[in-house]
């Protein structure tokens, strides 16, 4: 199979592979038992939490680890607008159109609770601007959340610039950078982010396990998601998955290099060569300023079924984003740049890894043809 979705997941990494194995073989103790074995765990833990903070210029004690992005995305909206410590009267809260799906549901959950949500349109190339949500921020806004890298798109959002509108309006900023971390440079300090989230399998780490950043989290007043026995500073109950932590400390070690081997080989110039030399017609959405790992390509000659079917046992692609291939719906960040749902049909997010060769675009360029209406 050619993998051609690694937006969605990007395959395990064989160091990743290596850490797994030996840490399910030796840090199988409960981090918060007292004896030896369990102490070791936790240090190997807090490793790999003082790893994630160097990364992004935080402190280890802002890191609570989680299940993945999306349960982070949870505890950033539900577990800090709640607090004692928040203005009772701000009840607004901002975000980008394009944003995670889950970003919506979570949104619509906190309507019930008396929140008005304002919706922030992309520009054309499927930007969220900075001058679009200071137009937005009232004196009642507690928060704003803008992702950082698009899932679909690969474009990427001027989160500093938002940031710092946010730092002067006292308003709390979230950012999702589960599609950019490890892939380009953060810092939560130049950025002015109060909350991060972070997933392990997007960088070829272990699915279910990911991290959460709250900025002075233990000068914060934070209503669990999860009520557990306190552990991660009482943030997120439950038996710390030790060896996925483990994965995910490696990953966030080796996949910079991988990603490298990725950028350097340029592969996604050569498929937009390839498809023009086949002369297919195609468009590129979002701008140019985008990771060299995801091209959004919408294709309105080719039978998209078509296309699917006839190499389902080939190529694994995605119409849209993972979440939302497999739904009725049209993709939410496509018909927000205005493609309507006939485009939207037509148009497929591509994703690349690092094994992708010159021999599979050519296979994907000769489908792609062989599918025209």
């Amino acid at each position: 199979m050619i993998y051609l979705d690694s937006a969605a997941s990007y395959p395990v990494l064989p160091e990743v592979k290596a850490s797994l194995i030996e840490a399910f073989e030796l840090y199988y103790a409960n981090s918060s038992s007292s004896h030896l074995l369990g102490e070791q765990v936790l240090k190997s833990i807090d490793k790999v939490r003082e790893k994630l903070a160097d990364e992004i210029g935080a402190y280890p004690s802002e890191i609570v680890f989680t299940s993945g992005a999306t349960e982070s995305n949870n505890i950033a909206f539900k577990s800090l607008l709640p607090s004692s410590l928040m203005a009772s009267n701000k009840k607004h809260i901002v975000i980008g159109a394009t944003e995670h799906k889950c970003i919506f549901a979570i949104c619509d959950y906190l309507k019930g609770s008396g929140y008005d949500i304002s919706i922030v349109m992309p520009n054309t190339q499927g930007i969220i601007e900075s001058r679009s949500v200071e137009k937005v921020i009232r004196e009642d806004t507690i928060l704003v959340s803008v992702m950082h890298v698009n899932n679909e798109l690969g474009t990427v959002n001027p989160i500093a610039e938002i940031g710092e509108i946010c730092f002067k309006r006292g308003v709390l900023f979230h950012s999702d950078v589960a599609q950019s971390f490890c892939k380009i440079s953060i810092d939560v300090d130049e950025m002015n982010v109060d909350m991060m989230s972070f997933s392990a399998h997007k960088i070829g780490g272990p699915k279910g396990i990911g991290a959460v950043y709250i900025r002075d989290l233990r000068k914060r007043d934070i209503t669990p998601v999860i009520h557990g026995a306190g552990q991660e500073q009482g943030v997120r109950g439950g038996t710390i998955a030790a060896p996925l932590i483990l994965g995910f400390g490696t990953a966030i070690d080796a996949f910079p290099r991988h990603y490298q081997t990725l950028s350097k080989s340029n592969i996604r110039s050569y498929l937009l060569e390839q498809l023009k030399a086949s002369k297919i017609n195609f468009k590129v959405n979002g701008n140019r300023d985008v990771l060299p790992h995801i091209i959004s390509l919408t294709l309105p000659d080719t039978n998209a079924s078509l296309l699917i079917r006839d190499n389902e046992q080939r190529l694994c692609l995605a119409q849209g984003s993972a979440c939302s291939s497999k739904d009725i719906e049209a993709s939410h960040v496509l018909t927000a740049l205005g493609l309507t749902r006939e485009q939207a049909e037509q148009t497929f997010r591509i994703s690349f890894t690092n094994d992708i060769t010159y021999e599979n675009i050519n296979y994907l360029v000769s489908a792609i043809k062989k599918a025209a209406n």
